[in-house]
Order: structure tokens, then C-alpha cells, then sequence
């Protein structure tokens, strides 16, 4: 099913993000990728998702316009064209948090399937470990967030309305929406 493209994309992801860290934390950054990449497979993915999954933050954390050509000459123009669909900003410095999360919504409305997939999976990835990251740090979660407690939740909702309207997997969607419920539930609780 998967082949050497697959290794090399794994390689080549763990060499971009070496000295990146998960916002908070001392986890490396290519744990992410490996379960973004996993998520997808067990969705549903091909390769070329697979190794879309595993460079979707490529883009936007290392090195913007120049490293989706790099990924376009070594993966090709469908694994490039996910990528630059999962890609929220790719200019330093980023726009304004919530204008940038406003037009990366937007942009999911008409998303191919494949970056419907990766998104999808890439959020599910990052609310499960909010989840988890919630219930040891409490409130101090926000912190590490632009957006904040009410951003961020704002976000990963509006996230599974636009995604399941766009036509991402349903069951996809439904644990991505089981996973934000119980992330809203865990924040309306801490803060009565």
C-alpha cells in the first residue's frame, strides 16, 4: 500500500521539523505528523493523503511558498495541492489570528476531498491532545492559544460545521465533533 514515497515523505518531515516542539509541551512536533498521517490512513487515505497528512504544517512552519514548491518537485502536484489547502497562513509575520481562521474556514467550503481528509484529521489530532492537555493543565491550557478559551473553542466548532457541510467523512466528523463536545463540556464545567 505504502511505498518508498511514503519513507521519504516520513524522512523528510522529520528532518523540516527537528527542533519543533507541540505548543506547550517537550513532545517533538513529528508525533503530530505521525498521528495526523495514521488518522488519515485509518480514514480512509491513500498515499498521497497519507504523505499530505505527514507535511501539512510543512508550509506554513518552515519556510512558506518555497517548501510547497520543494514538496510539489519531490511528491507532486496533488500531494503540493493538499498540502497548500491545509496550509492557515504561509507568510511571516501571519495575519491576525482570527481574521486567518475566519478565511481558512471559508476556504474549507470548497476544499477537495483530500484536504477535507487532512484537515479533518489534523484537527481531530489537535482536539483529542487538547482533551488530554486539559485535564492535567486546567485553564492554563488557554495560554498557549491566540484565540484564547473562547477563540479556540469558536474555532474547532465552527471547524466541524463547515467540514461536515463541506462533505469530510462522516465518521470522521462525528468523532471530531465527539472530541470538540467533550473539550466544550470540560471548559463549561471548569468555568461554573
Amino acid at each position: 500500500m505504502l511505498s518508498e514515497r511514503f519513507d521519504d515523505a516520513l524522512i523528510y518531515a522529520s528532518r523540516l521539523h527537528a527542533t519543533q516542539r507541540r505548543k506547550g509541551s517537550d513532545i517533538p512536533y513529528i508525533a503530530h505528523l505521525i498521528g495526523v498521517a495514521s488518522l488519515a490512513l485509518e480514514f480512509g487515505a491513500d498515499e498521497d493523503q497519507a504523505i499530505a497528512a505527514l507535511l501539512h504544517d510543512a508550509v506554513e512552519d518552515q519556510g512558506g511558498p518555497p517548501i510547497l514548491e520543494e514538496i510539489r518537485g519531490r511528491f507532486g502536484n496533488e500531494v503540493a495541492d493538499t498540502v497548500e489547502g491545509c496550509t492557515d497562513a504561509d507568510t511571516i509575520p501571519k495575519p491576525p489570528w482570527r481574521h486567518r481562521k475566519e478565511v481558512y474556514i471559508d476556504h474549507k467550503k470548497t476544499a477537495s476531498a483530500s484536504v477535507l481528509l487532512v484537515c479533518g484529521c489534523d484537527k481531530l489530532h489537535n482536539a483529542r491532545a487538547l482533551v488530554g492537555d486539559y485535564r492535567i493543565v486546567g485553564e492554563k491550557l488557554w495560554d498557549r492559544f491566540t484565540g484564547g478559551r473562547e477563540g479556540t473553542l469558536w474555532y474547532y466548532r465552527e471547524l466541524v460545521g463547515t467540514l461536515r457541510d463541506a462533505g469530510a467523512p462522516a465518521r470522521l466528523i462525528d468523532e471530531l465533533d465527539r472530541t470538540v463536545s467533550e473539550l466544550e463540556r470540560m471548559a463549561a464545567t471548569r468555568s461554573a
